[in-house]
């Protein structure tokens, strides 16, 4: 058995169990699809660019590809991204159609 403690604003009424479970599972969820592909494929945490408003355009230019390569139905980010690289017209196209 796991126990798990949360704080929320939510009422007792609202935030039954289920509810808070779902909620739980819902946050690791984006965890596991954005943040943790971030890390791995795009090896953000040692990125150099540590000033001014660079380090949020480069995340959301990440998270950008991350989204169009999701949106062509590609799960593994690495490989797609592997496959875009060996011919970069193929990955302007996929950009400007989505």
């Amino acid at each position: 058995m796991e126990v798990v403690y949360l704080i929320t604003s939510a009422s007792h009424h609202d935030a039954q169990p289920a509810t808070l479970a779902a909620w739980v599972q819902g946050h690791w969820g984006i965890e596991n699809r954005v943040h943790w592909v971030r890390d791995a494929t795009f090896d953000e945490d040692r990125s150099q660019v540590r000033t001014g408003v660079l380090p949020r355009i480069m995340a959301s230019l990440t998270n950008t590809a991350i989204s169009i390569l999701r949106l062509t139905g590609r799960s593994n980010i690495a490989a797609a991204t592997r496959h875009h690289s060996r011919n970069p017209e193929r990955a302007i196209t996929c950009a400007l159609t989505w």
